[in-house]
């Protein structure tokens, strides 16, 4: 039974990028009824604009199976579920001036667009605490991927006195209680890679402690192949960048490279984008030139919705819920 989100975007959404919206919505509600997983792939800064109000529920519901994401995506939602009252919120944003960037950066104030994430409230207060847990793996001889450090800190419940968001809206929550797998690309140049770096210049850390690329790799390559049968997997791309590039390599590098030849296309494909489809930009491709890489293949339902992923995303989401 559809809710009234869904029953409004049926009425409403006849034509265009509406249309794709309710097609590519359609699409993955299909290709969960066959029995088929999917991944999500989070680019930008979807954490800073709360996407886990409704990524959490999906989470919850097994509509998504693993996730890939970029380091800031990773830590930004746990960065608003403890400090959210600190954020601040710059609606004229396109009008600052260098000198009114630069009176936010004396406050400790980083701008994400038209939202300020409080450096002392928000960084620091997480910096203190996935340290130790840093620290005592490494004193163990243990070595973690970049999301399950944060998985452990979630779940020892070290940061329970500081939430103030309810902790339904926190997808990080919600895959750390799943044990979601994930992959993160490009871990180094988030605010946490960065603090991680910097104790490893300082002697305090060894780099081998945190797991690397190549090894999230394979073990996305595993994961594929334990989970796609002959079906293959959906790929749900929220925005562009490593997010998306990195995870869908996976595919071609098992057939081509590992010369693993049933292994099966990607099944599903959808693009939240903005970006110019042209000029050799991966993030603007247009599907079916993933079908020359080895990723998609000819029957692969594909869509692309050229739009802004912070409304369509939540509304493909609420539409795959029933609400």
């Amino acid at each position: 039974m559809k809710g009234p989100l869904s029953t409004f975007i049926e009425k409403h959404y006849l034509h265009f990028n509406a249309a794709a919206l309710v097609d590519a919505s359609k699409g993955y509600v299909q290709h969960l009824a066959d029995n088929k997983k999917m991944l999500i792939s989070l680019a930008g800064a979807m954490s800073t604009g709360e996407l886990g109000i409704s990524l959490s529920e999906m989470i919850r519901q097994d509509k998504v199976h693993i996730i890939s994401c970029t380091g800031a995506n990773l830590e930004e939602d746990i960065m608003n579920l403890v400090a959210h009252s600190h954020y601040k919120r710059v609606p004229g944003y396109r009008d600052l001036t260098p000198q009114d960037e630069w009176n936010l950066l004396e406050k400790g104030l980083n701008r994400v667009t038209d939202t300020c994430i409080p450096e002392e409230e928000a960084f620091r207060r997480l910096q203190k605490h996935i340290f130790e847990i840093w620290k005592e793996a490494e004193d163990n001889g243990e070595r973690f991927f970049p999301h399950e450090f944060m998985y452990k800190m979630l779940r020892s419940g070290i940061l329970q006195q500081y939430y103030e968001i309810d902790p339904a809206n926190s997808w990080m929550l919600a895959a750390a209680e799943k044990e979601l797998p994930m992959v993160v690309p490009g871990w180094e140049d988030s605010t946490m890679g960065n603090i991680f770096a910097s104790y490893c210049m300082k002697g305090e850390l060894n780099p081998s402690t945190m797991k690397s690329g190549i090894e999230y790799m394979t073990y996305l390559a595993d994961w594929y192949i334990e989970n796609a049968e002959d079906k293959g997997i959906g790929f749900f791309q929220v925005g562009g960048g490593i997010a998306g590039d990195f995870p869908i390599c996976v595919v071609p590098m098992l057939y081509q490279d590992m010369e693993r030849e049933d292994t099966p296309f990607w099944s599903y494909f959808c693009q939240i984008s903005d970006a110019t489809t042209s000029y050799g930009s991966y993030s603007g491709a247009v599907p079916n030139e993933k079908i020359t890489w080895g990723k998609l293949g000819i029957e692969t339902p594909k869509y692309i919705v050229e739009s802004d992923a912070s409304i369509v995303a939540p509304l493909i989401f609420g539409y795959v819920l029933g609400w």
